[in-house]
């Protein structure tokens, strides 16, 4: 059995979906996207911050070089 392509109407209409008939996004979309914008917003904590020092410290200028080859 062949897997059928969708035709571009048909992929237009599923998107459709997403959204009621007046055109709005559904709840949950709303919702969703406030969840996300929260955790965006979220300070890095300190123990990433400190990982990322000791990364940085690590890829200093003596390590960089040590993988040049030519």
């Amino acid at each position: 059995m062949a897997a059928e392509k969708n035709s571009p109407s048909e992929d237009a209409s599923a998107s459709k979906h997403a959204k009621d008939k007046s055109g709005e996004q559904p709840e949950w979309a709303n919702g969703l996207k406030q969840l996300y914008d929260s955790v965006v917003d979220e300070p890095l904590p300190d123990s990433f911050k400190d990982l990322l020092s000791k990364l940085d410290y690590d890829d200093g200028p003596d390590e960089a070089s040590k993988g040049d080859l030519g």
